[in-house]
């Protein structure tokens, strides 16, 4: 005969084989379908760096990546009102002395402390004014989070980038296309665009 002992045991186990170890399975099971689920649900809308567009600041013309085939394309999240603002600066300067081989396109962006909280334009008239910036600057977007711009998933999706995941930290994050439209290089915010990281790219 089974003693109390024995009999609270014996229940323990049933208890244990019959309830947790399924609830165990069931979760084990339910991770692996979120995996899949995520994998599944990777966006099928991928498209090609050069079949991107961007509407410029003031809205009055459409920025196609396509237009720039040739030449390396240096794209970068500004703000007016950051520590690296003054960058604007260097970046005039990189776009003037190498006009033949660079575009530079400035995306602004207000998703980082509030930093560009200007209208499109009074944004354009601060680069103006302030730095006398000349290359194309694009409308006010997104550069992560759910209204991510199909721009910046190029630039940071390795699914669709095929070199790297990135993820954009702050204003002045850089990101390098070359001529044929492939992504050859990321640089951070303390990165100056004069730098020779940059420059040894041209």
């Amino acid at each position: 005969m089974f003693t109390f002992e024995a009999m609270k045991r014996l229940k323990s186990i049933i208890y244990f084989f019959g309830t947790i170890v399924p609830m165990l399975l069931f979760s084990c099971n339910g991770r692996k379908a979120q995996t899949k689920t995520s994998a599944a649900s990777l966006p099928d809308d991928k498209v090609a760096f050069y079949d991107i567009s961007l509407n410029s600041l003031l809205g009055n013309k459409v920025i196609k990546m396509a237009d720039f085939k040739g030449k390396k394309i240096l794209i970068v999240n500004v703000a007016s009102k950051c520590g690296y603002t003054s960058q604007y600066k260097d970046l005039e300067e990189l776009n003037k002395k190498y006009a033949d081989k660079l575009v530079i396109i400035g995306c602004p962006c207000n998703q980082f402390m509030g930093q560009e909280p200007g209208s499109a334009e009074e944004i354009a008239q601060f680069c103006s004014s302030t730095y006398d910036v000349s290359f194309a600057l694009t409308e006010k977007l997104d550069v992560l989070g759910d209204k991510q711009h199909p721009l910046y998933k190029w630039l940071t999706q390795k699914t669709w980038n095929e070199k790297d995941d990135y993820k954009v930290t702050w204003n002045f994050n850089k990101f390098l296309i070359d001529e044929n439209g492939k992504l050859i290089g990321y640089f951070g915010s303390r990165t100056n665009p004069m730098s020779e990281d940059i420059t040894s790219l041209l």
